[in-house]
């Protein structure tokens, strides 16, 4: 009997140890981490400042300023703190003029 107990033991140690193996290629990828040269320029998006949030207009700013994403910031939008260099931040008022613009 202690010897299925230690038997049944083992197995589950070996398959929980199993779950939490990687391999190379899994690794290697960091579906996080921006592209090489990817950084945002929050300075050559300020033309936006004054001016109405619009698709078109994220889009234009985003290319500008050299970003991966971009995404409007409302004043009551809930927002992590995770910095993203390759993120460009256009802040607006209740009004959707944009307010304020920054990486992360």
């Amino acid at each position: 009997m202690p010897l299925k107990f230690a038997t049944l033991g083992a197995l589950m140690a070996a398959a929980m140890l199993a779950g939490c193996s990687t391999t190379s290629s899994e690794s290697a990828k960091d579906p996080v981490a921006p592209e090489a040269g990817s950084r945002c320029e929050a300075t050559a998006a300020e033309f936006a400042i004054g001016k109405k949030a619009s698709p078109a207009l994220l889009e234009q700013a985003r290319a500008k300023a050299g970003a991966q994403n971009a995404r409007f910031l409302k004043p009551d939008d809930m927002i992590t703190l995770e910095y993203r260099s390759d993120r460009l931040n256009l802040n607006t008022d209740n009004n959707l003029v944009i307010t304020r613009v920054n990486c992360g």
